[in-house]
């Protein structure tokens, strides 16, 4: 595949969705385009705003917390893997309201404990627990509404 080819079909994709470098690096990895046109086609990509790791990121951020109900960890955690820096991350997540964040986690676990089964509220607390770090919650985000949630 040509640099040109791989220019043209790279920024009709991003120009579709957000996507990032790594996402974009990973599709000519398996092209086989070489490392050097590679680099190239990223930095025209980035030039001409196809891709925007900040942008990207915003989207990325809002559409795991609006839609998937993922927390700050499990979503930190994806971007890392998607090798965003930190400090566009953190940027990001100043943005967000911090009640919406609360507001949210509060909804899903409250729908959560409606359908979990437990002998004891020890055993409810537990599990509730386990579902809010699978979700991606800090303990210090759950641990309260969980509170709350058991006193009601």
């Amino acid at each position: 595949m040509t640099e040109d080819q791989a220019f043209s079909k790279l920024s009709a994709m991003c120009a579709r969705a957000e996507h990032c470098i790594h996402d974009v690096t990973e599709k000519m990895r398996r092209w086989q385009v070489p490392a050097d046109v590679q680099e190239r086609v990223i930095n025209r990509l980035v030039s001409e705003r196809y891709i925007d790791e900040e942008r990207y990121c915003r989207a990325f951020v809002r559409d795991k917390l609006q839609y998937a109900k993922w927390g700050r960890l499990k979503i930190e955690q994806a971007l890392r893997m998607k090798r965003i820096p930190e400090g566009v991350v953190a940027r990001v997540f100043d943005e967000i309201e911090p009640s919406a964040y609360v507001e949210t986690l509060r909804r899903v676990l409250e729908a959560k404990a409606k359908s979990v089964k437990a002998d004891s509220r020890a055993e409810l607390k537990a599990k509730l627990m386990r579902f809010a770090y699978g979700r991606g919650y800090s303990a210090d985000d759950a641990l309260p509404i969980i509170e709350d949630l058991l006193q009601e």
